[in-house]
């Protein structure tokens, strides 16, 4: 106690003494979605076919106050936090269940510091947003995918030793408890599980993981990274059965060459190897292939991109037991290829798993934060689960559109805080024999960010 006591003092004494630099802010979203005969239902565990025939919609409203201070010679130290609240209005179906004033997250509260030991040394500690940490998205998206994207965190702590002015090596120990009980409310929200399966009313498996990446720029031409990492899940009931914990080793690397000065590639490769407490052993891959285009001109930047994604599936998924070859999203469960599929997986909330797809994308970079961007390609199953209700391994083809554009932008070099950011997007998915169903689903989206 009296250790803590006198770290504490000394942190609090090093605040004082170091003139901190305080500030604060806030912003708001308000989003509305709608969207209609997307395939699968998300709710937990191992599902049934099912297609969401009705039309749906709903706004959602996220504000967000943060703080942050920092201290020590040039702001070697800070702190940050944020507490976030979200509002939904359910159009249709009329299913209203938040009443303001809705629940209160704890949504970040982290200290962190940079270049300590002459630039050898950084560390961060406490719960933080995880989204494409380290750039490796396709394992960092989401800490807490069963609210949605009201939130991103994890509580983790991580440190990074710089071994040359060319490479990295950075550790990392993660926790999500599913029950979160950082936050108050009066809404149904504040018992929804964060880092389970459905994002329902009843808690699941919390899951904790660590493990190092390791970077390097030292071959000019191709960064690389090697990382391995450990996730373990809880066990847990649901709808009264009982899901086994597990435990997942992940061993892969990323390759980035640089062919010219407008053509790269990326190059993923992952494995993972485990064990399931009812004795079921895991063995999954997931692989990715791309090539990144850009060309700078005088008033656009057009862009293009093609990428094959592949994660393992597993033919006995809807058996209890099954579901041991399929791919583990490990924390990347969030909209990275598709926001339509989070209202439409068939293994869980944002479970990324089981597919094969080659996406097309393409676009024009206006500047001054206007964007235009097209994508389509088609969907394959790895295995036939038989989840989709069809009998052939072809999900279908799915194809996507984004336009960004800002409504107000601040002078920043003026003191100016007010922006107001904006974007539309829609996704249309044409379902193949994967699927019960011929219907085509689409999704639709308009949004505005305040930001003070």
């Amino acid at each position: 106690m009296k250790t803590h006591l006198a770290l504490f003092f000394c942190l609090v004494s090093g605040i004082v003494l170091s003139k901190p630099e305080f500030d604060m802010g806030a912003d708001l979203r308000v989003r509305h979605e709608m969207y209609d005969n997307v395939p699968g239902n998300p709710g937990g565990g191992i599902l049934l076919n099912a297609v969401r025939s009705k039309y749906a919609g709903h706004m959602r409203f996220r504000p967000r106050v943060w703080g942050e201070v920092k201290f020590g010679q040039d702001g070697t130290w800070r702190i940050f936090t944020r507490i976030v609240n979200e509002m939904r209005w359910y159009i249709k179906p009329d299913k209203n269940t938040h009443t303001f004033p809705g629940e209160l997250l704890l949504d970040n509260l982290f200290i962190e510091a940079h270049s300590l030991f002459g630039g050898l040394f950084d560390f961060s500690f406490g719960r933080q947003d995880i989204y494409a940490l380290y750039g490796l998205d396709h394992i960092f998206a989401d800490g807490t995918p069963g609210d949605g994207s009201r939130s991103l965190f994890s509580d983790m702590a991580r440190m990074t030793f710089h071994l040359t002015e060319d490479s990295k090596l950075d550790v990392f120990f993660l926790y999500n408890n599913d029950d979160n009980i950082i936050r108050c409310g009066t809404d149904r929200s504040s018992h929804i599980c964060m880092s389970g399966l459905g994002g329902g009313a009843e808690p699941e498996m919390d899951d904790m993981g660590y493990g190092a990446v390791y970077s390097s720029k030292a071959f000019g031409c191709a960064d690389y990274q090697v990382f391995a990492m450990e996730k373990y899940t809880s066990s847990y009931h649901r709808k009264g059965v009982k899901y086994p914990s597990a435990r997942r080793e992940l061993l892969g690397f990323k390759v980035v060459p640089q062919l010219t000065e407008n053509l790269s590639l990326q190059l993923e490769a992952m494995g993972q190897t485990g064990k399931k407490s009812g004795g079921g052993h895991i063995s999954a891959w997931s692989s990715y292939v791309g090539a990144n285009w850009k060309c700078e001109m005088d008033s656009m930047r057009p862009f293009a991109k093609v990428g094959l994604h592949m994660m393992s599936g597993d033919k006995n998924a809807a058996e209890e037991e099954g579901g041991n070859h399929a791919w583990d999203p490990m924390w990347s469960r969030a909209a990275n290829d598709s926001d339509m599929f989070l209202y439409g997986s068939h293994y869980a909330q944002a479970w990324w798993s089981n597919m094969m797809f080659l996406k097309f994308s393409g676009g024009l970079d206006f500047g001054g934060r206007r964007k235009l961007t097209f994508s389509s390609g088609p969907v394959f199953a790895h295995r036939r689960d038989g989840l989709g209700g069809g009998s052939g391994a072809f999900k279908g083809l799915l194809s996507a559109m984004k336009f960004e554009f800002p409504l107000l932008v601040a002078d920043k070099k003026a003191g100016e805080r007010l922006e107001i950011l904006s974007h539309v997007s829609g996704e249309l998915f044409n379902p193949g024999n994967y699927y019960e169903t011929e219907k085509p689903g689409w999704y639709a989206r308009w949004q505005l960010d305040f930001r003070f």
